[in-house]
């Protein structure tokens, strides 16, 4: 039985879903920076796949992120790079590009419409969550961004579809479990007593914040530390009394506890914001479920609590999958569009 992998290609992680018969049977994620290597993509796909487990005449869903990174003056430029090594690692598959309508286009025709490929991810998930939950938001929260998407009747209903629209609207905010610098999350921390500036230095990100407080593991920060030291809550620490231009032998544990803790709540207090935002248009929308999901869907969870919605975890239904959901997402929707076009043949 042939099988589609679905394929998510970020600038710092890429993920695919091998999904046969409507059952997701393997997902493998790598960090990888296009920026750092990109003519490294196609070799990193082939090898992923056969990681995945793809078969002979096994197609390929595809959406993307990557066309973002500096690497690229243009999104169009970024598109047809991605595009390029997707067709030369699988050069004889069919491949299909997801667009943020919902359809599937050959990579022509994604070449001709950058900006309907482009970060269309977000609703290739929104899409299939909506047939589960008809109503709801859904909040999926990476190591880099959070995407916050109102399903109505059954329908995606957000006003935005590019990343400059999705950010107008507060459908997509730039706060992640990782790799946002903590000063993006708030500028003073508490420091013996008092409000203190925080240094922009990028010495410490939102992994540290959250491996300290034990919900991240280690094995989950999916990026380079910015100091170069291990993922460890001991180097966390570090990371983190640095960003008062402090270290460990002036900062004690609960002085680091302190400012990890300010973080989280200014990280959770935004993200909230938006949700709440978000709902305020959709007054129905109330009465639904939060549905998280993503590597940081423990905030995701939170925050939905705090914007007054009860949180349903995604992967109670979808397992392991859900953590990377676009790509399972768009392999279980191009599977259901072949087999539709196989029946009516």
């Amino acid at each position: 039985m042939n099988g589609v992998l679905g394929w998510d290609i970020g600038g710092v992680n890429t993920k695919v879903a091998r999904v046969v018969r409507g059952e997701v049977v393997d997902v493998q994620a790598r960090p990888f920076e296009i920026q750092r290597q990109p003519h490294a993509l196609g070799p990193l796909l082939v090898d992923m796949a056969r990681a995945a487990g793809m078969q002979p005449g096994d197609a390929h869903a595809v959406t993307m992120t990557a066309e973002l990174s500096q690497t690229f003056r243009t999104k169009r430029e970024g598109v047809g790079f991605v595009l390029d090594h997707v067709l030369a690692a699988f050069p004889t598959a069919y491949i299909g590009v997801h667009t943020v309508d919902g359809r599937f286009v050959d990579a022509a025709a994604a070449r001709e419409t950058p900006l309907v490929v482009a970060a269309a991810n977000w609703a290739a998930t929104a899409r299939l969550v909506a047939q589960t939950w008809p109503e709801g938001v859904l909040v999926d929260i990476g190591s880099t961004t959070t995407d916050i998407t109102p399903i109505v009747a059954g329908a995606i209903a957000a006003r935005g579809r590019t990343d400059p629209e999705r950010l107008r609207e507060g459908e997509l905010v730039y706060s992640g479990a990782v790799r946002t610098p903590v000063e993006a999350i708030a500028p003073t921390v508490p420091l013996w007593g008092k409000p203190a500036g925080v240094a922009a230095e990028g010495f410490a990100v939102t992994g540290d914040v959250h491996l300290w407080r034990g919900q991240l593991a280690p094995g989950d920060y999916s990026a380079p530390t910015p100091d170069g030291r291990p993922a460890t809550r001991e180097f966390a620490g570090e990371r983190l009394a640095r960003i008062v231009c402090a270290d460990r032998e002036m900062l004690d544990e609960g002085a680091i506890g302190a400012i990890a803790d300010s973080l989280w709540e200014a990280q959770v207090d935004r993200i909230a914001g938006a949700i709440a935002r978000i709902v305020r248009r959709h007054p129905a929308l109330a009465r639904g479920p939060a549905v998280v999901t993503g590597l940081g869907d423990f905030l995701a969870a939170e925050a939905a609590r705090r914007a007054g919605l009860q949180a349903t975890h995604l992967s109670a239904r979808w397992g392991s999958a859900a953590r990377h959901a676009p790509a399972a997402a768009i392999a279980l929707l191009l599977e259901t569009r072949l087999e539709m076009e196989t029946m009516a043949r």
